[in-house]
């Protein structure tokens, strides 16, 4: 099994580089883009403002629109305060399992493609196969955000989509949207005992959020007919209230963390017009009539597109061919999927792992997920090399 070996090894490297979100991916992707140079792609790296992030897009085959684009992300979440039995960045291999932060999300994915390189530049004649490995997936897709606006402005780009995924090699051709928000409300402070004489931060976000709960109700009526999502309605959820100091002393600051994770785009516009009329109409009014300089602002963490089910869907079709795979699914967690569906390519997820190891300590993949990965790669080789083309 030698590819299984090779896979191993390249994946024990891409362990050992910490990409957590919160740190530079830079070291990870310069070993990734050699790996692609060496086996002729063409490969572009482009640096995020703060020079310290990049994502990474690579060719081989034909310089012409179209092809497959194998795509994960390089980022990982963080080990601080988790119990793991071994160093999170030494990959361990234990009872057919190996251990290690990334394993199943994501980097077990891109170690396959690595390893795939010279049967897939063989394979790409007729058609490119391309690469696209990003940064910070973890905190709201900001890498994949930026390639996807490259890529929009270019005449020459991928028709489809495979995004590797933890599902079990299940094909999963649909999932919710994610909308993350910090909204910070700023009142004026006084003594508790005359509540009226200061514009109390936490009262307005509670009011707020009794809001969103409104919201909420009304999400699960205009639940789309035929929704295959579990649940099937737009959820709204309250992550996080903090505000005040003392019993006795009107709050001044509130910060609110709350997320949407619409079924459809109406859905998250429906929100979002109604908090904005809410806000505008209601409590600013409310607010300013005793402090002028109160003020409600929201920041937005992440608006991350859903990955919309398709009557018609090439990249769907194509990983199913490659697979086995009689029938699709839907799933409840958020990837970048969407975001390539939004600049018109046609999209699905399928990869190694479960998502049920993924963020946990001692976080493993299978080696016989990694071999089923492999196995799918060979397959498209086959096909994109025309030994299999009907």
């Amino acid at each position: 099994m030698p590819d299984l070996t090779t896979c191993r090894d390249i994946l024990g490297d891409l362990i050992a580089f910490p990409t957590v979100s919160s740190q530079s991916n830079l070291s990870a992707i310069s070993y990734i883009a050699e790996r692609l140079e060496s086996a002729g792609a063409r490969v572009e790296v482009m640096e995020d403002e703060s020079g310290q992030k990049a994502n990474l897009f690579a060719t081989l085959g034909p310089e012409r629109a179209g092809g497959l684009v194998l795509s994960g992300h390089s980022d990982v979440v963080p080990v601080e305060d988790q119990p793991w039995t071994s160093d999170p960045f030494a990959m361990v291999e234990r009872d057919g399992k190996l251990y290690g932060r990334g394993t199943c999300d994501m980097k077990g994915f891109i170690a396959t493609c690595l390893t795939k390189l010279d049967s897939l530049k063989a394979a790409a004649t007729e058609r490119p196969i391309h690469f696209a490995f990003t940064h910070d997936e973890e905190v709201g897709c900001l890498g994949a955000r930026d390639l996807v606006d490259v890529l929009r402005e270019r005449e020459i780009r991928p028709a489809m989509a495979l995004i590797g995924e933890p599902t079990e090699m299940r094909v999963i051709e649909g999932h919710k949207g994610c909308c993350e928000y910090t909204v910070t409300f700023t009142g004026a402070e006084g003594h508790g005992s005359a509540p009226e004489k200061g514009v109390n931060a936490v009262e307005y976000a509670a009011r707020y959020i009794n809001r969103l709960m409104q919201l909420r109700a009304a999400l699960i009526a205009r639940c789309p007919e035929g929704s295959r999502f579990d649940p099937p309605y737009t959820t709204i959820n309250i992550g996080g209230l903090k505000g005040g100091h003392a019993h006795n002393v009107i709050a001044g600051k509130a910060t609110l963390e709350w997320e949407m994770r619409p079924v459809v785009q109406d859905d998250m516009d429906f929100v979002k017009r109604d908090l904005a009329t809410y806000v505008g109409d209601v409590l600013l009014p409310d607010m300013r009539r005793v402090a002028p300089y109160a003020d409600i602002s929201t920041e937005i963490i992440g608006e991350v597109a859903g990955l919309m089910p398709m009557d018609d869907n090439a990249a769907r079709d194509l990983i199913c061919r490659l697979t086995g795979a009689n029938t699709c699914d839907v799933v409840p967690f958020g990837t970048e999927a969407g975001l390539f569906q939004q600049i018109g390519m046609e999209a699905v997820i399928c990869g190694p792992g479960s998502i049920d190891q993924a963020h946990k300590p001692d976080e493993y993949i299978a080696l016989d997920q990694l071999s089923q990965s492999l196995a799918m790669l060979d397959r498209l080789g086959e096909i994109y090399g025309g030994r299999d083309a009907d």
